[in-house]
């Protein structure tokens, strides 16, 4: 149904467009509306259409009281039967079924319907209530290191079955980089709230003008009250995923799946805690200073996280636009795009989403702009070379993961570093972030 306010506009740009030239049946097409409904618009298709413009007459419209409709002795026998004490918490349809097995019938189950609904007695009955709608994800964008942190808690095989370790590990949204970690054998929240302690004194916290969001799960671990009391003593703004949504969490989840399926986690599980700490360790250091990560332009997070990763992007395209120049046929398209990704969203608003990088300035040569012609010369390939201006497809959070550009299984080699937590004594849990017992095939 369209407004009269509405009609009076289309009709009036109809007309204008027609005085210019434009044929009616164009012109009422790129409005929405066809011919024939421009005419019935209009009272007598005068030229002054935003005057003899029709209302639409259907809301005034009488309609005649169909002859087989309830009377009005048999809807109060419908709402007297709908409020009687028995049948107080039961909705029409029990309530028409209960009526039939005593012989009686009142009425279909849409009717009680109708009839309730005009007297306003639609309501949930009983002490349900009627379901809430699920909030949107919540959105960070990180422009620097230190802006918004993820972390989470998952489970280490030992070789006691129904024995676990934990590994409790915060990472920074945007270089990647493993901030803070600890391994026990309790799923406790003062471990939790001793990790965030440990971290923000280990990043500078404190020094911050604008303290980092923690963003984590629903878990009862970093909800704890004790963790709850540490961030805010700290400053720091927790975060939390919607409840029962597994990817409003995405990097930490896809880290836990880097780190257990690395060629030297061990498929019969961890002899014991001090083992568990030795392989976080490794695995820790060689994420971070030697995992070239393909969410950031395959640079280490710790190069990313000091800043060095913009110097080093350039240096690669400055390599490749001299191979592009040395060797131009072989190039018929733009170079690699090795512009630094200059933000990095943590869900992105639906539908219409937050870019990766809104504000990255590309190199020459990238994407937006040509190096030089693959063919010199050569009019086509130079036109081919402009491209149509479009950047390939965003990809997801699990694509964009530290698990390589094509899937690809990389390796890291063992290398030991710093000493491991202290043990903490504690019950096994029930199991979460459990790998398989058989190895990965690739």
């Amino acid at each position: 149904m369209t407004r009269l306010e509405d009609r009076q506009t289309l009709l009036r740009d109809i007309a204008q467009a027609h005085t210019e030239g434009t044929r009616l049946a164009p012109a009422c097409a790129l409005a929405g509306i066809d011919l024939r409904t421009r005419q019935r618009w209009q009272a007598g298709g005068g030229a002054n259409a935003a005057v003899e413009v029709r209302a639409d007459r259907r809301p005034e419209a009488v309609r005649p009281m169909p002859p087989h409709a309830l009377t009005e002795a048999e809807r109060a026998r419908i709402i007297q039967v709908a409020n009687q004490p028995r049948f107080a918490d039961t909705p029409p349809a029990r309530i028409v079924p209960a009526l039939a097995d005593e012989g009686i019938y009142l009425a279909s189950e849409a009717s009680f319907h109708r009839v309730l609904r005009a007297q306003d007695q639609m309501q949930r009955r009983g002490r349900a209530r009627p379901p809430r709608a699920a909030r949107p994800p919540t959105t960070h964008i990180a422009s620097r290191p230190g802006e918004v942190w993820c972390w989470d808690v998952t489970f280490l095989p030992s070789r006691v079955q129904g024995r676990w370790f934990y590994l409790y590990l915060i990472l920074d949204l945007f270089s990647r980089k493993i901030v803070g970690f600890e391994v026990h054998d309790t799923d406790q929240a003062e471990h939790a709230a001793h990790l965030a302690r440990r971290t923000a004194l280990a990043e500078g916290v404190h020094a911050m003008p604008v303290k980092p969001v923690l963003h984590g799960d629903n878990g009862a671990t970093v909800k704890g009250t004790t963790v709850l009391a540490m961030l805010y003593w700290l400053g720091i703004k927790p975060s939390y995923s919607r409840p029962r949504v597994s990817d409003d969490n995405p990097f930490a989840e896809a880290l836990f799946r880097t780190a257990k399926y690395r060629p030297d986690f061990p498929a019969d599980g961890f002899v014991d805690l001090d083992q568990a700490r030795a392989w976080a360790v490794r695995f820790v250091h060689c994420y971070n200073e030697e995992h070239r990560h393909s969410g950031i332009r395959y640079v280490t997070p710790a190069q990313r996280h000091a800043g060095q990763d913009v110097g080093m992007l350039a240096a690669r395209h400055a390599l490749y636009q001299d191979a592009r120049e040395r060797s131009p046929r072989r190039w018929s398209r733009q170079t690699r795009d090795w512009t630094p990704m200059a933000e990095v969203t943590l869900n992105p608003e639906r539908p219409a989403g937050v870019q990766a990088a809104l504000s990255q300035t590309p190199l020459s040569g990238s994407i937006n702009a040509p190096a030089v012609p693959s063919r010199p010369g050569n009019p086509n390939a130079a036109a081919r070379n402009e491209g149509d201006g479009r950047r390939a497809a965003p990809r997801s959070h699990a694509q964009r993961s530290e698990h390589g550009e094509e899937g690809e299984h990389r390796t890291f080699p063992a290398v030991s570093t710093a000493a491991p937590s202290p043990p903490v004594g504690g019950a096994p849990p029930p199991d979460r972030h459990r790998p398989s017992r058989q190895r990965p095939t690739t």
